[in-house]
């Protein structure tokens, strides 16, 4: 009797952990639309419009092109050492990176969550780690400093993208 209530136990808890996995990637895009990306150069807003707030997201890693969504849309995608900055309404709102890869890294993502206030601006960095090993481990997606974030995006070129066809 013991080991059946712990192989429910153990099927639940599995259950569980795919529906959360399921339900974090709601914050993504369709896995299947991918970005171009190029360096803008466009000078991103002093201050959010009237009512919204501004999020970036800075890469800290070169060659690599990351996709950026937020509440179950992409925004757009960065590529290497850049940002992108984009206005959001005030509320609750779930982000994501994913990678951009055909290699199988695909499957890398990474989450934040935010409540975002009119008038506010906020600073995410996204990088991916090694942790000694030349095959990444895992990508890192965190809400930063907005002094460090400052430094990152004046340290940095914009990014633009746009869907592939």
């Amino acid at each position: 009797m013991k080991t059946l209530v712990a192989v429910m136990l153990f099927a639940a808890y599995g259950l569980a952990q795919q529906s959360s996995a399921a339900s974090a990637l709601q914050a993504c895009g369709p896995q299947q639309i991918n970005f171009d990306t190029s360096i803008s150069d466009d000078k991103p807003p002093a201050q959010p419009e009237p009512g919204k707030a501004l999020i970036y997201v800075a890469q800290e890693m070169p060659v690599i092109t990351l996709k950026i969504g937020m509440d179950g849309a992409w925004v757009g995608a960065t590529h290497g050492h850049s940002y992108l900055v984009f206005p959001v309404e005030p509320g609750e709102h779930h982000l994501c990176v994913r990678w951009q890869s055909h290699r199988g890294f695909s499957r890398m993502a990474s989450f934040a969550h935010l409540n975002a206030e009119p008038g506010k601006v906020y600073y995410f960095r996204a990088r991916i780690y090694n942790l000694g090993s030349v095959t990444p481990e895992y990508l890192d997606l965190n809400p930063i400093d907005p002094d460090e974030g400052q430094y990152l995006v004046a340290s940095s070129p914009m990014s633009a993208s746009h869907p592939k066809k």
